[in-house]
């Protein structure tokens, strides 16, 4: 049978689990939001319990939480953050209250519980150690969760999406180092145009990758303001003077990052813009990683119906049925990771712009669950992507010497000299016949001066 002990909030009698390190208000919860059998990440639940740290210190240096409750309270924190205990014990749904209220709310009661837990009282007892009067002292969902947001998306910034950037860019200059000499037929309307470097083409990924880095780091900087302190709608309210900058200076010394206390608090609890504008700065990087994979796709296509003008590294089988096949999967994968991320962009855009309503966005648990993931598959993806695609590419120099022969659009070059009407003659001929563009201005019979030279495709790059 399943053991149960009962407990009581504002509402009245609920029935717990026994063994469980959540009360009332989150059993509650798990019963009103059984939704989608997902909690929020383990990232935030983290980030959740170091701003609790942060708010635990600070209320016993300035003298409003008794030291021995506040040590317990830090030890039952450190348990989670540290050791990564209990994390079990956060069942709420990401689909619950727009404020996350409920995940507040869980973290105190589980942090309370094994306060009392260490300070030998059994489960449930809300003594010494209550939920709300001293986990939650000086502090509301309202700004405790958005500042855990602050926190979480930083963290993941600076941990694994600006390195795994860095490494991608990294790779991407030695691509172009390599390709330097390589001259190979351009392509516009996925026709065949002018000549181009192939390191020309890395260059141009390697300038987007990084110029939708200079954005996101331009939206680091303002996830540094936190509205910690701000209470329940910006006020203040029941914290004591100060508490916010204290808090701040706590978790300055955690975790390293530079931080500081919002002058209006109010913004960061009634509106999610600074979220929406990195969930939009992803979206960059996306569409630039994005082109990079479609463009490596087509290049690599073949090995010898497509364009086969890179060859890919063979990372696995790629058919159940045609033995032998090797295909784009890295670039197929890093392709999808930014379809999810431009989605959740629109989800992260859409919970700002309808559900910021007066003094609270109420999209809280569903947006940074998205930044979370965007964040996640980035980072991850743009390692995978170096290291399993890029690092191995290698150009089809046989395969790019045969194109470039054949190329009609070499006698652009000669448009200035004959004119262009006389070139486009020459380019429509040479396609009806077969010939190369020097051929059928040897057969016309035309004298143009320097004609190696001008038809030299390395000379037109």
């Amino acid at each position: 049978m399943r053991r149960e002990r009962e407990e009581r909030d504002s509402l009245g009698p609920v029935r717990v689990p026994a063994h469980a390190y959540w009360g009332a208000v989150t059993e509650r919860a798990r019963q009103n939001f059984d939704i989608s059998g997902k909690g929020l990440p383990e990232r935030f639940i983290i980030a959740l319990a170091r701003v609790k740290r942060a708010c635990a210190l600070a209320n016993m240096e300035l003298g409003r939480l008794d030291p021995e409750l506040g040590q317990a309270i830090l030890e039952a924190l450190d348990e989670i953050i540290e050791e990564r205990k209990l994390l079990s014990q956060f069942p709420v749904d990401i689909y619950q209250s727009g404020s996350g209220t409920q995940t507040n709310m869980n973290m105190n009661e589980v942090v309370a519980n094994r306060a009392n837990e260490i300070l030998g009282q059994p489960l449930g007892t809300k003594s010494p150690v209550h939920p709300n009067d001293h986990v939650n002292m000086s502090q509301s969902s309202n700004d405790v969760i958005p500042t855990a947001m602050h926190l979480c998306a930083l963290e993941m910034l600076s941990d694994d999406l600006i390195p795994g950037a860095e490494h991608l860019i990294h790779v991407l200059e030695k691509k172009i180092e390599e390709f330097q000499g390589i001259v190979k037929v351009g392509r516009t309307h996925l026709q065949d145009a002018v000549p181009i470097p192939l390191a020309m083409e890395f260059r141009v990924y390697h300038h987007h990758v990084l110029s939708a880095l200079a954005g996101i780091q331009h939206v680091r900087d303002d996830l540094s303001v936190l509205p910690i302190g701000g209470t329940a709608l910006g006020t203040g309210l029941n914290a004591p003077e100060d508490f916010g900058e204290t808090v701040v200076r706590h978790l300055e010394k955690e975790t390293g990052l530079p931080l500081r206390a919002s002058g209006l608090r109010a913004e960061a609890i009634a509106s999610h813009n600074v979220f929406a504008r990195l969930g939009g700065a992803l979206r960059s990087l996306a569409l630039a990683l994005l082109k990079m994979a479609n463009d490596i796709r087509l290049m690599a296509s073949g090995p010898r119906a497509g364009l086969a003008e890179l060859v890919l590294p063979e990372n696995e089988p790629g058919s159940s049925i045609m033995p032998g096949k090797v295909n784009p999967t890295q670039a197929e994968m890093l392709a999808q990771v930014c379809l999810r991320v431009m989605a959740n962009d629109l989800c992260i855009s859409l919970g700002e712009g309808v559900l910021s309503n007066l003094d609270l966005n109420v999209a809280k648990p569903l947006i940074i669950t998205a930044i979370i993931e965007s964040l996640h598959i980035l980072s991850n993806a743009m390692v995978s992507f170096a290291e399993r695609c890029l690092n191995g590419l290698k150009p089809n120099t046989e395969r790019i010497e045969q194109t470039l022969d054949q190329d009609l659009m070499i006698v652009t070059r000669l448009a200035p000299v004959i004119g262009y009407d006389k070139a486009a003659e020459i380019a429509q001929e040479a396609l009806r016949s077969g010939h190369s563009v020097r051929k059928v201005v040897e057969e016309m019979g035309l004298e143009v001066e320097g004609l190696d030279e001008l038809l030299d495709p390395r000379k037109m790059v």
